[in-house]
């Protein structure tokens, strides 16, 4: 019974270490920045451009947002 427990508990941090690894510490891109960007480094890899990315609309708050 012991050495189940051992195995689990080496997966399970295992799999926790694993996943504490993923991901960038920086902050998140927008879509539009992420757009901005691709364009830029394609550009530099004389590489065919991705379209033009739209610029995002203004948010217009809505009635209920005081709510949340």
């Amino acid at each position: 019974m012991t050495g189940s427990r051992l195995l689990t508990t080496l997966v399970l941090l295992a799999v926790v270490a694993a996943a504490s690894a993923c991901g960038r510490k920086t902050g998140l891109d927008s879509p539009y920045e992420a757009a901005v960007q691709a364009r830029k480094d394609a550009e530099k890899a004389n590489q065919p451009l991705p379209p033009e990315p739209a610029p995002p609309v203004v948010d217009k708050p809505f009635i209920l947002d005081g709510l949340i």
